[in-house]
């Protein structure tokens, strides 16, 4: 994956001056993308604001106890490209935009479930979901291939969890107060429907990864840009505080982050929604993360 060059380094300089242990630009394994260490703690979930949809609430207390990695980078076209060609997969559409650096679009969660499992068969791991075809659930398997419900016993690539995504989206322990990941300006930290048009495409597109503001982990794209899958089920909120969420069961899968067609208030970092697994669209991809073992 291409960096963006000299603003990047300047920020993960001044971020380890400032003495905080975040491993940026660091490979796991063998794998070329590049992950951030998130350390595990505990922060408040949901619209701490109170004016997005009923939805995004009530705030709850998460706990997580252990430490993961997580891209820094939204999956490109040039990374799921090499997915396809490995495993004869068709390619997905980029709605005429372009490819290389550009967030991959028009994926499924089973296509993003289905790359996480091939890179981890590519690293020699156990892999992280049980696929059968569409018509499996899709459960996350530990290190021995059986089904768990346990997020720290899963090996191999997968998708974050809601919670892992919302954390990391929020700083870590760095937490920010920032409505968006990055700043409280949404033209800082995203592309989103109002910054997002492109005068060669005529309209509003998705743009190359890593031109926004990174967060307080140096995590880019976080909101906006494009839609991010979760590995969870949807579920409804409530204020009882819960350690290590992870939900199986539902009828449809978590969404998050926002895109370059959504508002600002959809870009916010505590906005959710869910939908089919089997749904792909032009302002959906994903990026991957790990359990910390």
């Amino acid at each position: 994956m291409k960096k963006v060059a000299l603003y990047s380094l300047l920020f993960v300089v001044l971020i380890l001056a400032s003495g905080q242990s975040v491993l940026s630009g660091t490979t796991v394994d063998e794998s070329q993308i590049d992950f951030v260490l998130v350390r595990g703690g505990t922060f408040m979930m949901g619209d701490e604001v109170g004016d997005l949809h009923e939805r995004c609430r009530p705030v709850h207390q998460v706990t997580l106890t252990y430490d993961y990695w997580i891209g820094i980078h939204q999956v490109t076209f040039d990374e799921y490209d090499a997915f396809c060609e490995d495993t004869g997969r068709n390619t997905a559409r980029d709605q005429g935009w372009g490819r290389g650096t550009r967030p991959v679009i028009y994926v499924n969660w089973w296509d993003a479930v289905a790359y996480c499992n091939w890179l981890s068969e590519k690293e020699g791991v156990p892999v992280a979901y049980r696929l059968l075809g569409e018509s499996d659930e899709g459960q996350l398997l530990d290190a021995s291939g059986n089904v768990t419900t346990d997020i720290k016993k899963v090996v191999g690539y997968r998708l974050p969890t809601e919670a892992e995504w919302e954390y990391a989206a929020r700083g870590g322990k760095y937490s920010s107060p920032c409505l968006f990941s990055g700043s409280d300006n949404p033209d800082d930290a995203a592309w989103y429907r109002d910054n997002s048009y492109n005068d060669e495409s005529r309209g509003r597109t998705t743009w190359p990864i890593g031109l926004k503001l990174p967060n307080a982990l140096g995590i880019y794209d976080m909101s906006g840009n494009v839609n991010e899958w979760c590995t969870d089920r949807w579920y409804a909120y409530t204020d009882v505080p819960r350690t290590n969420p992870y939900v199986s069961s539902g009828p449809s899968r978590v969404i998050r982050g926002g895109s370059w067609s959504n508002t600002a208030t959809e870009v916010r970092v505590s906005y959710r929604f869910g939908d089919a697994p089997t749904f792909p669209h032009n302002n959906r991809g994903f990026r991957i993360a790990r359990t910390v073992h």
